[in-house]
């Protein structure tokens, strides 16, 4: 991108991660104080008064971390395909998902691992390829350094300064990744950080020079929330108070954080405005336009809190609503919410309503849950719940099991991809699994079929770019 950024006009300065390129290598420390005071020594050399700091992939937290030690000299933070925590590390990078078994390889046979890395980095490179990349690796960072790097990620997280950044901000999606994760990432970052605009693009160079500019195109325009009629959407996480009480309340807060992102994520990729302030665990707010975009945001909600362990009561209610200091107001909000906690763990419920605007156009079925009556409420309201028309029950698609595996890998599968990515001989296996190894070896050569592996390297790499190293 740097090329790109140049050709449009940038003065553009990069230079190589600490460990790594032609940096210094006897370094062990990567702690993000670390990575701070190497980007503080290079604008000190390069004589920066004020510039823009732009990132991709796992610089985000360095950014960060920097623009709120500095924002006296940032005049802009642009974060492309970038992360601001471990967790948003384990879903764009393969580095932070190399764990337990996978270290020990690297420990070992740091030629295997780099070999094996540099086939999970490039899914397209043959074997020669691989084997260039792998070299480059070997010749870029030693283990120890990988291991300290990975232990140091892993303890990143700067939930809080994302909420403290005062510089403007723009969150790229680049789009020629056409990583689904990634985009994931990237949208739930955006709403953490007050202020920030969201685009994806398949020229981001081109959007930061418009970002910086001032220019704003139809993908970056701020959201539209003046008075009048809205879809609301209230979310709130189901038996908040056991679960922490069970989880302790750092380990309960910081799982919700990471739900509230990505619950606003999918807020935005579907048309909605999330509005600022409510966290879930005191319920999230969001308004939409159009009815269809509500409910499908709504479903999509509940199966990110299915999958992140933490289940959600969802309600959806239509009525005109009062814009007022970056929050909405009105009976129709409370409607909403009193909709919100009639729902089930999972479970999507919508106002009479909302049912008759998006009837023929959400393409769900509705399940008559009958007139309720609502606190604070004169009037009881019919409520419906929501239901994908190819499910027989309402609740039940919501609720929903584990999320399938890729490639139509069972679980017994998956348990044997495990542990060869973990460098389990077939022995191993079969003792660990307790099963013979006739089935293994039947195993094995289903995963390979189903994956296109032809070797345990190619199957480690797979495990890694899925993140089936560790179990769920």
């Amino acid at each position: 991108m740097e090329d790109r950024l140049t050709a449009v006009g940038f003065l553009t300065v990069v230079y190589d991660g600490r460990g790594t390129g032609f940096a210094d290598r006897s370094v062990t420390d990567f702690s993000p104080g670390a990575r701070v005071l190497d980007l503080e020594a290079v604008v000190d050399a390069v004589g920066l008064n004020s510039f823009v700091l732009a990132v991709r992939d796992a610089g985000g937290s360095t950014a960060v971390a920097y623009a709120t030690k500095h924002p006296e000299k940032v005049s802009h933070l642009i974060m492309v395909n970038a992360a601001g925590t471990a967790r948003d590390l384990a879903q764009i990078s393969p580095r932070p998902r190399i764990a337990g078994g996978l270290l020990d390889i690297a420990k070992e046979d740091w030629g295997l691992f780099t070999l094996t890395f540099a086939k999970t980095v490039n899914e397209s490179a043959d074997n020669d390829l691989a084997r260039q990349l792998g070299e480059a690796f070997r010749d870029s960072m030693t283990a120890a350094q990988l291991v300290a790097f990975i232990e140091a990620s892993e303890r990143v997280d700067i939930d809080s300064l994302l909420r403290s950044l005062t510089v403007p901000t723009l969150v790229v999606y680049d789009k020629s990744t056409s990583d689904a994760r990634i985009r994931q990432v990237s949208l739930s970052l955006a709403p953490r950080i007050p202020g920030a605009r969201f685009v994806e693009t398949d020229d981001p160079a081109r959007a930061i020079r418009d970002f910086v500019s001032g220019s704003k195109s139809p993908a970056t325009s701020e959201p539209d929330l003046s008075s009048g009629t809205a879809i609301i959407l209230f979310a709130d996480i189901a038996d908040s108070t056991a679960l922490t009480e069970r989880l302790g309340d750092t380990a309960f807060r910081e799982k919700a954080r990471g739900l509230d992102g990505i619950v606003r994520g999918v807020i935005g990729e579907h048309a909605g405005t999330p509005i600022e302030g409510k966290l879930l665990g005191d319920g999230v707010l969001a308004v939409f336009s159009s009815a269809r975009q509500a409910i499908e945001a709504a479903l999509a909600c509940a199966a990110a809190g299915s999958q992140a362990g933490l289940a959600l009561h969802l309600g959806l209610h239509a009525g005109d609503v009062i814009r007022e200091d970056n929050n909405v107001y009105g009976g129709a909000v409370n409607i909403a919410s009193r909709i919100s906690g009639l729902a089930a763990p999972g479970e999507v419920l919508v106002s009479e309503t909302v049912r008759s605007l998006a009837r023929t156009s959400a393409g769900v079925a509705f399940e008559d849950r009958g007139d309720q009556r609502l606190k604070g409420v004169s009037d009881a309201v019919r409520v419906w719940a929501v239901n994908p028309v190819d499910a027989s029950t309402a609740r039940e698609p919501l609720r929903g099991l584990e999320p399938a595996y890729p490639d139509l890998l069972t679980a017994r599968e998956v348990e044997v991809l495990r542990l060869i990515a973990a460098g389990r001989t077939n022995l191993e296996i079969s003792r660990e699994l307790v099963l013979s190894l006739r089935t293994v070896a039947r195993h094995i050569t289903n995963i390979y079929g189903k994956i296109g592996a032809r070797s345990k390297v190619d199957a480690t790499s797979y495990a890694m770019r899925h993140n089936l190293t560790v179990e769920r």
